[in-house]
């Protein structure tokens, strides 16, 4: 039997590139896994990251380095808040996009940030990838933002990755309509069965963490600062 997760919040990114949220392809897929999130009764929330002003860099407010503007400290709240995070990028010559980039960039920048425990502030974190374009480069782009993820201290869960992408060359993106009224990857068993199975991994694992967190044995900062730690060169733990 399913477990229960309406105490759960997934936030949901997307990175297109597109001006208008209503445009974009990759916003289509990413409502497709949330909206499977929200029947289990898990809290929604989606971010639309070029709606705001974040700018490139490593640091959690960027106004302190010259810049004019930076909504990046009020979004982490929204970071801070889920339980769940998917990032959803556009795929441009076989790599995600440069607002992913710079979403990236702006997670890694929270990385000294720590949780009570004195791990990594995204520990009990899950993350998840949607890739959608034109010809190949989704296990690409997964791989890359799955990893970076993971190396904040995000939990990546099993196939934590779906995406769509159309023939080589020119051609429809996920959702744009055909002659026949249908709609472009709707019908795609791949990319419904990935996408089903990437959100359901993410709710178990998100719920197992929240449940039962990640022991601090061994990954607690504050202790290695206080001298607690692996002696290298004797195979014993300092205390």
């Amino acid at each position: 039997m399913p477990g229960s997760y309406d105490d759960l919040t997934a936030l949901y990114v997307n990175t297109s590139l597109k001006r208008d949220a209503s445009d974009s392809h990759t916003g289509l897929l990413l409502r497709a896994s949330a909206d499977i999130m929200a029947k289990q009764g898990v809290a929604i929330d989606h971010l639309y990251l070029l709606e705001h002003q974040v700018p490139p860099g490593v640091y959690p407010d960027m106004t302190e380095h010259g810049w004019d503007r930076d909504d990046w400290p009020e979004l982490w709240q929204r970071v801070l808040a889920a339980d769940i995070v998917v990032v959803g990028t556009p795929l441009w010559l076989g790599e995600e996009s440069s607002v992913c980039r710079v979403l990236i960039e702006r997670l890694y920048a929270m990385s000294g940030e720590l949780n009570d425990r004195g791990q990594s502030i995204f520990y009990g974190k899950v993350g998840g990838c949607v890739v959608t374009g034109n010809e190949d480069g989704i296990k690409h782009a997964a791989m890359t933002v799955g990893y970076a993820l993971n190396h904040l201290g995000f939990t990546i869960p099993p196939q934590s990755d779906c995406g769509w992408i159309g023939e080589a060359g020119p051609g429809p993106s996920y959702g744009d309509e055909t002659d026949d009224g249908g709609r472009v990857g709707f019908d795609n068993e791949f990319t419904q069965r990935n996408t089903t199975i990437m959100t359901w991994n993410l709710m178990h694992l998100a719920a197992m963490l929240k449940r039962s967190p990640i022991p601090n044995e061994g990954n607690d900062r504050n202790a290695w600062r206080a001298g607690a730690r692996f002696d290298f060169e004797n195979p014993e733990y300092r205390s």
